[in-house]
């Protein structure tokens, strides 16, 4: 079974990604192909990036990186949910993306992004820095606007569009997810530590 982790992109209060991707995984619940998971970055409890040494070099020496990676390294794939803050991604996630390195690797990619305008740009910002990381991102991405599909600017209702649009992203990211996992046989089986948040919200099949 393909896992895929859904990942909530920002922890600022009144946060609209919650909603977004909680939205994402509805329409997740429908598939049988994969198995998704949400993933909320805030209930890792993350800091300014504090490893002394790069993240390349696979020595996370804080508890907190220690769960992170052992909650990425369970994932073939990804969606990251992103806001756009001046024509990039959240600091949140930057900064938790930069905590690792090997636990991304050769593993796919989608976006849903949301903005002024539609989080293009972060969706963009997001691109470069998965070319980095060895993650392979698909074309198909979801934009969401706040003028059109946040009521008031704030309550979420997406125009019905939208599903179709992100049934083709997962579409591809389940299938490049699933041709990229021979690359990572021989990785070693994930240590679960104790500081291990709890599961977010799973559909799909088992993991």
């Amino acid at each position: 079974m393909i896992n895929i982790g859904v990942i909530v992109g920002s922890t600022r209060p009144g946060r609209k990604a919650l909603d977004v991707a909680r939205w994402v995984m509805e329409v997740a619940g429908t598939r049988g192909d994969a198995a998704f998971e949400l993933v909320d970055i805030q209930a890792f409890n993350l800091p300014l990036l504090d490893e002394p040494v790069p993240p390349s070099m696979g020595q996370y020496s804080q508890p907190h990186t220690k769960a992170w990676a052992a909650k990425i390294a369970e994932f073939d794939g990804f969606v990251f949910v992103t806001p756009e803050y001046n024509h990039a991604t959240s600091g949140a996630l930057k900064n938790a993306i930069d905590f690792l390195y090997k636990e991304w690797n050769h593993k796919a990619a989608g976006f849903v992004g949301y903005g002024s305008a539609g989080g293009a740009r972060a969706i963009e910002n997001l691109r470069l820095v998965m070319g980095e990381l060895m993650v392979a991102d698909v074309r198909a991405q979801v934009m969401l606007s706040l003028f059109t599909d946040f009521e008031n600017f704030t309550t979420f209702n997406p125009a019905e569009h939208h599903e179709r649009a992100v049934e083709t992203m997962l579409d591809q990211v389940v299938q490049w997810a699933g041709a990229l996992k021979p690359l990572r046989k021989d990785d070693p089986p994930v240590e679960v530590p104790d500081n291990m948040p709890p599961r977010g919200e799973r559909v799909g099949g088992s993991f």
